[in-house]
């Protein structure tokens, strides 16, 4: 079935923007109680792109859109979002920009379509606007048939989809999408991927914070790894691949009351694999050329194996290291 489009364009309600980007980030620096958040952070997002913003907890991306949005003042640095400096502008710059926030916070005393009204309202739209827009969010959304449901009768996914679809009441230029996917089901997970590369096949520009590394890979044009503030690396999903780790990845297990991995890795894995990391009871075989180990590993009794390419997930942990972040 066709993706319905979503409402035209909104007449224009704002001055002119004082530049085309949609958002620029240079120098941006924040520190609380002396601790330094933000470390002179520097992007620009491309217009009709998706931009990924990638790290552990604690990395800072929360207060990159926060700083971002206008809604806490940097230390240092210079934003401009949809041409506005912010946070000075900020306000007339978020008319500009739809948000899907970690945690839905849909009103629960409203419908569906009530929900999309009353955003609605808060961009200045006449109601009889937003009430022509309401149809086609909803067929966006997936959600025909369910204006008149209050909030508490949807499931989890019909919520993220409300969500989506309130975003983009005010058709923005920019939408920012913190976590959109946390919680879904694989269904829902990948409708949610379907719309999202439907916006950006209709020239949308997205930023995106995600754990989910495979949703980064398939929905990134460019992204950032993040932490401790930094920015420590910066490109395409296959751009990062290629420059941080090796093509060919061989995970190796132990099977309970055999040889573990561990062991069989301290004992053999140098002589195939150009890097090993052993977690628990698996070790990870990184190399150039995996058939050797691979006809060796056929020879192990009590050793299971999965060959598989590197991912960005392998990047990401190369890069952040395995241990859990609270």
């Amino acid at each position: 079935m066709e993706t319905p489009a979503l409402a035209p364009s909104l007449a224009p309600t704002l001055a002119p923007a004082l530049e085309s980007g949609v958002l620029s980030v240079a120098g941006l620096r924040k520190s609380y109680d002396g601790v330094a958040v933000l470390q002179g952070l520097t992007f620009a997002l491309r217009p009709g792109e998706c931009y990924g913003l990638l790290g552990p907890n604690g990395a800072g991306k929360t207060t990159t859109l926060r700083c971002a949005l206008g809604l806490t003042a940097p230390d240092a640095g210079e934003i401009r979002l949809a041409g506005l400096p912010v946070p000075g502008h900020a306000r007339e710059a978020r008319m500009r920009v739809g948000i899907v926030p970690q945690m839905d916070n849909l009103d629960p005393d409203f419908t569906a379509a009530e929900n999309l009204l009353v955003y609605g309202r808060y961009f200045g739209l006449a109601e009889r606007e937003v009430r022509a827009r309401i149809p086609r969010l909803l067929d966006f959304a997936q959600l025909v048939g369910r204006a008149d449901a209050k909030i508490s009768a949807l499931s989890g996914g019909m919520k993220r989809r409300l969500t989506l679809a309130r975003a983009l009441v005010n058709d923005p230029d920019l939408l920012i999408l913190d976590e959109p996917t946390t919680g879904l089901d694989p269904q829902a997970r990948h409708l949610i991927w379907e719309r999202l590369k439907q916006l950006l096949q209709q020239g949308k520009t997205v930023l995106l914070t995600t754990h989910f590394m495979d949703e980064a890979e398939r929905l990134c044009h460019r992204l950032a790894i993040m932490d401790n503030g930094r920015f420590i690396a910066e490109g395409s999903p296959r751009e990062l691949i290629a420059a941080h780790i090796e093509p060919e990845v061989v995970e190796v297990y132990g099977e309970p009351g055999e040889m573990s991995a561990a062991a069989w890795a301290s004992a053999e894995a140098a002589q195939y694999a150009t890097r090993v990391e052993v977690t628990g009871e698996t070790a990870f075989c990184y190399l150039a050329e995996a058939r050797p180990l691979l006809r060796h590993l056929a020879s192990q009794r009590g050793l299971r194996y999965l060959h598989r390419p590197a991912n960005l997930e392998d990047v990401f942990l190369k890069l952040t290291g395995r241990d859990l972040r609270d």
